[in-house]
């Protein structure tokens, strides 16, 4: 049977389990089984226990309990209440309000833990139910935190980065610099929307807090204080090198317990509540991750992805044609995909051709990591999709039209740092030399 036939059955055949009901994990196992077992020589039992276990007995995503475990003491107890109090006064007159939290908190928490689902989670379990209980839009809430959730791989430090630079053997501290502009552009893209949206909508919007002296404000911020010097250490210990992503994790649920008892907030009830949330969460997302390494596998041996690939290159495309067309494989991939097997398994395919058309190869990484944000958020294996379902009990697709808005706002920093590339260029050549 043709390379491409074999991945339309298996994509028609997970969107018919996943319409069933069927488990999301078990469905990209199923996939991954059936594709091995019908399509290819190898062993699919052998490969499944292979997948699983490399998927999870990893030290790196030991960081992501931790930092869902760090975002449920925070929503268990009233720092989270407190922090949005202290938001709240300094945003009562920006179109969109308290909205922007979502975006904010994506971004800074986004640069501590590397990881979209980490992200997705953490913010997701602390901004939510603030902001119903407040009478924010839902579904506004729920699409910029499904998108928003994508900048923990695009602020650096990024997991993504690092596989990406070693893939395509380029500077991980260029590529590290090179996505901090790229990183504000899209959190002012999303905010724009944001604003854009409440200005015409006024009437679904919950009345403005209290008006409030600028003295009030301050002294209303001091609840900020706590929960904005637990992140400044978590990013200051990995910015300076004292600590990994999954030590800061850990400094993080500590800290977070801290501060917990400090404001007498911490009770046995919510601590053990808050490990049962954070176990919960964390198990779902590795049978997930398992589940689509599984899949991953059942790619690699079939060959899909390097067959796109190469009748991208048998086209013999302009530059920009290339980037285009490619643009529309990559969507593809992710479909089926998650970011990190994306680019490993096209790297060698692609890198050359990116390199024949004369593109840096560090604003090419920033350029497929953005693709990959699209990909967390693209039915039917959006990983951030399925993190959100799992917190909100909402469809993934309906999850899906909710973050439409805010997909458009990724393309559009898509088309910005392909017709100024220098978006993304000029902070690694400017602390580092023009030398790649």
């Amino acid at each position: 049977m043709d390379i491409l036939a074999i991945g339309g059955f298996l994509l028609f055949l997970m969107l018919l389990l996943l319409s069933g009901g069927v488990w999301i994990a078990m469905t990209l196992a199923i996939c991954g089984w059936v594709g091995q077992a019908f399509f290819t020589s190898s062993q699919p039992g052998l490969n499944l226990f292979s997948a699983f276990w490399e998927s999870t007995a990893s030290w790196e995503l030991a960081a992501l309990p931790l930092f869902i475990w760090m975002g449920e003491i925070l929503f268990r107890t009233k720092l989270s209440e407190e922090m949005f109090s202290g938001l709240a006064p300094w945003l009562n007159r920006v179109p969109g309000r308290l909205f922007h939290t979502t975006i904010l908190g994506c971004g800074i928490f986004g640069s501590v833990s590397g990881s979209s689902a980490a992200t997705c989670a953490t913010i997701a379990k602390v901004s939510l139910p603030e902001l119903q209980k407040r009478g924010y839009n839902e579904s506004i809430a729920i699409g910029s935190l499904a998108t928003a959730g994508t900048l923990g791989i695009l602020i650096p430090p990024s997991i993504t980065m690092v596989v990406y630079a070693v893939a395509a053997d380029a500077s991980i501290i260029r590529i590290f610099l090179a996505g901090f502009l790229p990183g504000l552009l899209l959190m002012g893209l999303f905010s724009g929307y944001i604003a854009w949206w409440a200005l015409r909508n006024k009437d679904q919007m919950p009345p403005h807090e209290k008006v409030t002296t600028f003295r009030e404000k301050l002294h209303l911020s001091r609840n900020l204080v706590p929960c904005a010097l637990l992140i400044v250490f978590i990013c200051w210990s990995l910015v300076a090198g004292w600590a990994t992503a999954t030590e800061c994790a850990a400094y993080g649920v500590v800290g977070a317990l801290a501060l917990a008892a400090w404001s007498r907030s911490l009770t046995w009830t919510n601590f053990t509540e808050s490990l049962g949330g954070a176990t919960r969460t964390s198990c779902m997302i590795m049978f997930i991750l398992a589940g689509a390494a599984f899949l991953t596998k059942t790619m690699a041996f079939t060959g899909i992805p390097r067959e796109l690939a190469e009748w991208v290159d048998a086209m013999h495309l302009s530059p920009y044609a290339l980037i285009a067309c490619l643009v529309v494989v990559y969507l593809v991939l992710g479909t089926a995909l998650d970011g990190i097997s994306m680019i490993v398994l096209t790297a060698a395919v692609v890198m050359p051709m990116i390199q024949k058309a004369g593109f840096d190869l560090v604003w090419f990484g920033i350029f497929v990591i953005l693709l990959v944000e699209i990909a967390e958020v693209t039915p039917p294996v959006g990983f951030n999709l399925f993190v959100l379902q799992n917190m909100t009990g909402k469809d993934s697709t309906l999850i899906a039209k909710a973050a439409i808005p805010f997909f458009f706002c990724l393309v559009a920093c898509i088309a910005l740092i392909t017709v100024f590339p220098q978006i993304v260029t000029a902070v690694p050549d400017a602390l580092m030399g023009v030398a790649k």
